[in-house]
């Protein structure tokens, strides 16, 4: 279906561009492998801050590649944010703003716009893109944009390995849930962990497709809840936790065994692929992009203890604080980014499409409009980004507690404008990256300059914003 869903600029993709830098070194086309992490946490690594969570081989990964302390989720939830992966276009220009389906409160003060709670067809997403250029295209794990019309495999995927229209697993262990919740993978066994046997399918897919350029869009349904993980696991970080307690260790909030072991498999996923990838002499020619699609989660589910704690950020998963938004990037470009490298610049889910055409030399269709920038001159150690504001779209309640708002971002400072009370918020991320500090008392001027290139942006994106509700009954 997905062939005939657009054929426009199809001539301009048929082949790799010449016009890559000298210092790319000559090879076969780049294969992309994109890993998208679950509710997983800006300092939920090892090379981000933890020190309660093991992750060497994602440390690993960003110790050969380019790590962005300044990395950012296109939204504070999940659906949203797929959606921008895919298309490079911002969540509220899509009218795809919430996890479908969504948090219903009849009775809130505000009444949630009509939005869609689906991917659209119409839309030319990333893996259409790369399959007319020829790429094998495969979609491993979680896909949560739509009901069976809008899978994966009408929308650019020659394979669809587990992904459906649930945003979480009934179970993390085999069967995988029930009839009415379960991820769609056959042959398991008793005791097999999801996590795992994802990971399987994706290497199968590496070494069936070793030969031709692919593209693999592994997209974990871990970390998130259920918070399951293996016996053996959980016992490890338990005493682990247990020792760091008698001794004193400042843990920085994060203090969850489940969630360290299930965080541990998501980390020896990774080395899996990394490892597959050095067996068949792939490594050289894949581009590997490692990034979450929301902040972590830190409401009491864990013993009635928070998930996790984003560590120097506010709030977490469903806020418009940084805890919500900002998120682990990572991205291996092998001989052409410097290994270790570290970037301070802002950059956003909508724009990994234009990175990935810019990295394999792709013209880019003038017919589809991206909200999303390149970053491969960042990533090639050639200048900065150009300046630009980013934003935030959320006119939905979350169940965290979060009601409505929008916000941007532009230089060191954010704005959040929250619709219950029509009430801003500003702060200097540099000098108050906890958001402690509401400046708009101080700088009026700016917070209302802030506002009004916010209403602009809402406008030229047909934003849908809340309205009034008559049902509105304060709790």
């Amino acid at each position: 279906m997905y062939g005939l869903k657009r054929a426009v600029g199809l001539g301009l993709l048929l082949a790799l561009s010449g016009t890559a830098l000298a210092k790319e070194p000559p090879q076969k086309p780049w294969n992309v492998v994109v890993i998208l992490v679950d509710d997983l946490g800006a300092t939920d690594l090892g090379c981000t801050g933890s020190r309660f969570y093991e992750t060497p081989h994602i440390d690993r990964l960003a110790s050969q590649g380019m790590r962005f302390t300044q990395g950012y989720a296109a939204c504070t939830v999940c659906s949203p944010t797929r959606a921008a992966l895919l298309t490079g276009k911002y969540p509220a220009r899509l009218h795809l703003t919430d996890w479908i389906p969504g948090h219903v409160r009849p009775r809130a003060k505000l009444r949630i716009p009509d939005w869609r709670m689906y991917l659209p067809l119409e839309e030319l997403t990333l893996a259409e893109r790369l399959h007319e250029a020829g790429y094998a295209t495969a979609h491993v794990g979680k896909w949560h944009l739509g009901d069976p019309p809008y899978f994966p495999q009408h929308q650019g995927f020659d394979l669809n390995i587990g992904g459906t229209q649930w945003g979480s697993p009934g179970s993390y262990f085999w069967p995988y849930g029930k009839a009415d919740r379960r991820v769609p993978l056959e042959g398991g066994h008793e005791g097999e962990y999801l996590t795992d046997r994802l990971t399987d399918e994706a290497m199968k897919f590496i070494t069936a497709n070793k030969g031709k350029p692919f593209f693999l869009y592994f997209a974990h349904y871990a970390v998130h809840t259920p918070l399951q993980a293996k016996e053996q696991l959980v016992r490890y970080y338990e005493k682990k936790l247990a020792e760091a307690n008698a001794r004193g260790d400042n843990l920085n909030g994060q203090q969850c065994p489940v969630y360290a072991a299930m965080i541990h498999s998501l980390d020896q996923s990774v080395g899996r692929i990394l490892e597959t990838l050095d067996s068949l002499q792939l490594t050289e020619r894949t581009i590997v992009i490692f990034t979450s699609d929301n902040g972590g989660l830190v409401l009491p589910a864990c013993q009635k203890r928070p998930v996790t704690h984003n560590i120097g950020l506010r709030a977490g998963k469903g806020s418009a604080y940084e805890g919500g938004v900002r998120v682990p990037w990572i991205i291996r470009w092998p001989g052409v980014t410097a290994p270790g490298s570290v970037s301070h610049q802002p950059i956003m889910t909508i724009d990994l499409y234009p990175t990935v055409l810019d990295m394999l030399g792709l013209a880019d269709d003038p017919s589809h409009h991206s909200d999303g920038i390149s970053v491969a001159n960042v990533l090639r150690g050639e200048g900065s980004l150009p300046d630009r504001a980013l934003f935030w779209h959320y006119p939905h309640y979350h169940p965290g507690g979060a009601t409505p708002y929008s916000a941007v971002r532009h230089g060191d400072w954010k704005y959040i404008h929250f619709y219950e009370d029509n009430h801003g918020e500003l702060y200097n991320l540099k000098d108050d990256p906890q958001e402690s500090q509401d400046l708009t008392d101080r700088f009026p001027q700016k917070a209302a300059q802030l506002r009004a290139v916010l209403e602009k942006w809402l406008k030229e994106v047909d934003a849908q914003l809340p309205t009034p509700n008559p049902d509105y009954q304060p709790e």
